[in-house]
């Protein structure tokens, strides 16, 4: 996958601004894309979103209109839209039992209406600038099986995979793909503060994420969707 050319795709990645959606804008970027980072956070001052055709700040995506709003600049800046990456989203450990509704809420909120509302926004630039459109979903392993504690997550990554199976049905006239990737624990600052005893030899590299995404954005990846791609690290 190291010379798949994605050069003049017009790419919106959701999440932008975390360690996910920055290896996924700067890997896009390498390969050509033309890449528009949203994401809730303020734009950091950093000279790497510089790069980026546009970068958002302040989007929330669980609001229509805010998502909207933040897909409309996107695709004026851009010049039209060909991609869309959902990253944003985020996790919660929390046992069923003692564990509060308001984390099902909450989880469900991150991981599944963000992006479902995000590409409702973006069909519209996506179905204009013809076949050969993608949508590529962040989902879990998880989704497959959930691990203790992590009940509400596996369950919003499950609807994830679900979305990802019925918009690729949808939208197959349009001749629009749409796909996951399921990784299983990404190698994040965050989760080797949170889990400091884990073995992490075998944890999935932010980097090596994006590479599977950037796949499923180029041409070689037209014929698949639907798809629910599991990347578990390291063998």
């Amino acid at each position: 996958m190291s010379d798949v050319s994605l050069k003049g795709r017009r790419v919106a990645v959701t999440g932008g601004f975390g360690v996910l959606g920055r290896a996924v804008c700067a890997l896009l970027l390498e390969r050509g894309a033309k890449v528009a980072a949203l994401d809730k956070a303020n734009r950091p001052d950093d000279a790497f979103f510089a790069k980026c055709s546009v970068a958002i700040g302040g989007v929330d995506l669980g609001v229509p209109e805010s998502a909207a709003e933040a897909i409309s600049s996107a695709v004026h800046e851009l010049g039209g839209l060909d991609c869309l990456v959902n990253v944003a989203g985020g996790f919660d450990w929390e046992l069923v039992g003692s564990g509060s509704i308001e984390t099902w809420d909450r989880m469900y909120n991150m991981n599944l209406r963000t992006a479902v509302i995000a590409s409702q926004s973006a069909l519209p630039a996506l179905k204009e600038s013809g076949p050969g459109g993608c949508i590529v979903n962040i989902g879990s392993l998880s989704a497959q099986k959930a691990a203790r504690g992590a009940g509400a997550y596996a369950a919003s990554k499950s609807g994830v995979a679900r979305l990802t199976e019925a918009l690729a049905e949808e939208l197959k006239a349009d001749q629009i793909t749409v796909n996951a990737v399921l990784p299983s624990v990404i190698d994040t600052p965050g989760n080797r503060e949170s889990m400091p005893k884990a073995d992490t030899s075998r944890w999935v590299l932010p980097r090596d994420l994006a590479a599977v995404v950037a796949f499923l954005l180029s041409a070689d990846a037209r014929s698949i969707t639907g798809a629910l791609l599991p990347v578990a690290g390291k063998v």
